[in-house]
């Protein structure tokens, strides 16, 4: 028989270990599979239950504004899914995706200049398990993941539980700066790393809201093909340049060395949950094996859902609606920074939901959390943007979301808060200051 984990018992005196503390708190503190030490909760989710309060400014969570959509439309598709397909939308599917999908996601890339087959092409839930599924057949504990520098919030914490090491490369307003990439894969192949790949959001950065420009993406890709470095392309906001403008996508130059990954959740709805990979053969079929171990197969409704809408409905006019929404939001964020916050500096975004904000010298963005929020008005810090804590001196700020009207307000009560910041600073050289042990972040709302 065996007997229930029990706490481990401390002797008088002695401060009990971090595993005995564990073990109090978890039963199960001692069975977890190791890669499960290096997760962390994201700074963004944890803003999500304070910042989607109704007096709450959010500028932290990149959700779009569905509210553009014709959800009438969406409602009589949705009928006639179940109508005439129901059967076959309720029932499993295939673990690649449904083949009508794969066909139209091509023409969704054509825009892009990527020529594919639907074989080459996996439908995942969301482009976010299409990162997970990647990392998962490629990595191994140790192995390195060369990153711009900040670099997606979702993609660091995916990198983190596969227990990889990120090396970040620094962008600049033209994105990932090639020279510093080759110096840096030089460096991590001298010292003897596996660098297996080069993970890139090439188009309206996410945090930093700067794109690669046309000249350095072929440079970048010959830079990797040297190194033997596979390229992971994570493109949820190509299409949504404000001027129409469709950069070509890096998987238009390189069926062989890219990965590409993309989403209808920034283009259509996430609340969908469909995105796909377009790899080449090999690593397809692993993709396709790694998928259907976790999930057995995406979701039908869901993805006949998305095919009728786009077989139906005009898909191209109603991005071309999202862009002049975006970019509307976009001068509104741009304008009331300057008028509120001219000490700062930021990115101009030409797409996409993000702007990157550096703060006055000597303020830290998540120090000033706990104050913005009491000021009602939520961002997130650029340290959840990079695997190191850097980026403390920068925030960013998403402007997808809120009225053009809800972001003036929102900036200026950031301004406010930076001010009071700045004062701090003054007065102490840091911004925590005494009355710190009374100004507390509101506890998050697990309901």
């Amino acid at each position: 028989m065996t007997s229930s984990p029990v706490p481990t018992r401390q002797t008088s005196g002695q401060p009990p270990t971090s595993a005995a503390a564990g073990t109090r708190l978890d039963p199960w503190f001692g069975s977890y599979a190791e890669r499960t030490h290096g997760m962390r909760a994201s700074e963004i989710r944890a803003l999500f239950a304070v910042a989607n309060r109704p007096e709450v400014v959010s500028l932290a969570g990149g959700m779009p504004f569905l509210q553009g959509l014709p959800l009438d439309t969406l409602a009589e598709l949705a009928q006639q899914v179940v109508a005439t397909r129901g059967l076959t939308a309720l029932q499993y599917g295939s673990g690649q995706g449904d083949e009508t999908l794969r066909e139209q996601v091509l023409e969704v890339m054509r825009l892009e200049g990527i020529e594919a087959h639907p074989d080459d092409v996996v439908v995942t839930t969301g482009s976010q398990q299409a990162l997970d599924l990647v990392t998962r057949v490629f990595i191994d504990p140790g192995d390195v993941v060369v990153a711009e520098a900040p670099s997606y919030v979702g993609a660091l914490g995916v990198f983190r539980a596969y227990q990889a090491e990120v090396v970040h490369v620094p962008l600049d307003e033209d994105g990932l700066v090639p020279e510093l990439l080759e110096e840096t894969l030089t460096r991590l192949e001298a010292a003897g790393r596996r660098v297996k790949f080069l993970y890139l959001v090439p188009n309206f950065h996410n945090p930093a809201g700067v794109s690669i420009s046309l000249e350095r993406r072929p440079r970048i890709l010959e830079i990797a093909r040297r190194h033997h470095v596979l390229v992971l392309e994570d493109n949820p906001y190509g299409l949504l340049s404000f001027d129409g403008d469709v950069l070509p996508a890096l998987r238009s130059w390189d069926d062989e060395g890219v990965i590409y990954l993309g989403s209808f959740s920034k283009t259509f709805a996430p609340g969908y949950r469909v995105g796909w990979a377009v790899a080449p053969h090999a690593v397809r079929e692993k993709l396709v094996l790694a998928s259907e171990s976790a999930i057995l197969c995406p979701s039908n409704a869901s993805q006949l859902a998305i095919s009728t809408y786009l077989a139906n409905h005009d898909w191209k006019g109603q991005i071309k609606v999202y862009r002049e929404q975006y970019r509307e939001r976009r001068d509104a964020t741009i304008s009331a920074l300057a008028e509120y916050l001219p000490d700062a500096s930021w990115t101009v975004p030409t797409g996409g939901f993000y702007t990157w904000v550096k703060l006055p010298e000597g303020l830290d963005a998540r120090d000033m959390l706990p104050r913005a929020v009491t000021a009602r008005v939520a961002y997130v810090p650029g340290t959840a943007f990079y695997f190191d804590g850097q980026g403390a001196d920068h925030m960013r700020l998403s402007y997808c979301f809120p009225t053009p009207e809800r972001i003036r307000e929102g900036v200026r009560r950031l301004a406010g808060v930076v001010s009071g910041e700045a004062e701090l600073v003054e007065l102490f050289g840091t911004s925590r200051g005494p009355a710190d042990d009374e100004v507390q972040a509101p506890a998050p709302d697990v309901s």
